[in-house]
């Protein structure tokens, strides 16, 4: 019977040691979930292990099957040409298939309640209460046309409003989105970062909550991600079982 392929998480990394700490909590969730996978990490920048030498590591072991799964929440340009890259300079003899980014995924939508409630709110306060998306922004359309589409899935749960903000590369700023919503009359405004992990940019994105009630924390290892990235592993693998029993 032919192993599972190898999971390998894919992150980009940071200067900031929370960065690298949170991720492999998450990688530490994901093996909890299902103890029978092998969850390798690896980070394309700042920190280590880095992808290329987790996949000549795997290959020297005698590794066949990868998943190779971008920790990134929006296709933007990692997932479309850095990861390729990478994954193009692999050792030959490994099998690489690279899953979908987590989002978007209505588990996300859960884990950003999940930080809501964690961080004072209550589902009582849904409907009186404005808040805002806060990604870390892209300059790629796709990607900021994702967190516009999940706000507005997001306020149709029940939330008083659901503004996008962005750190970085896009408008409006996290203090311009908390500003309008209480122009708008929110008896509270709550910020949730649409983010992975800590860093520059959800820093950058805390500093502009400051006029908020509500800070969110980020998703961290929150169990409906650990959710997300088995679903996305789950999906890569399906071509790869199909032709074994074809």
């Amino acid at each position: 019977m032919r192993a599972k392929p190898v999971l390998l998480v894919i992150a980009h990394g940071s200067r900031d040691p929370r960065h690298a700490a949170t991720v492999h909590a998450l990688v530490r969730r994901v093996r909890s979930l299902r103890p029978g996978l092998r969850v390798e990490t690896g980070f394309l920048d700042f920190n280590v292990p880095s992808v290329h030498g987790v996949l000549e590591s795997l290959a020297a072991e005698g590794v066949r099957d990868v998943v190779a799964l971008p920790l990134l929440l929006t296709r933007a340009f990692h997932a479309k040409a850095d990861i390729p890259a990478v994954l193009r300079d692999a050792p030959p003899r490994l099998r690489i298939r690279q899953a979908e980014v987590l989002g978007p995924s209505p588990l996300l939508l859960s884990a950003l309640e999940r930080r809501l409630y964690e961080a004072g709110l209550t589902p009582a306060d849904k409907s009186s209460t404005g808040v805002v998306l806060a990604s870390a922004g892209s300059s790629d359309p796709e990607a900021i046309a994702v967190i516009a589409d999940l706000a507005r899935r997001w306020r149709r749960t029940g939330w008083r409003a659901v503004r996008p903000a962005f750190a970085s590369a896009a408008l409006p700023r996290t203090e311009d989105a908390v500003r309008e919503l209480r122009e708008l009359g929110c008896a509270r405004v709550a910020v949730a970062p649409y983010v992975l992990a800590p860093g520059f940019l959800p820093d950058r994105i805390a500093r502009g909550a400051a006029a908020a009630d509500v800070l969110a924390e980020v998703l961290g290892p929150a169990p409906e991600v650990a959710r997300v990235l088995l679903e996305r592993y789950d999906a890569a693998c399906l071509p790869a079982l199909a032709a074994v029993g074809a």
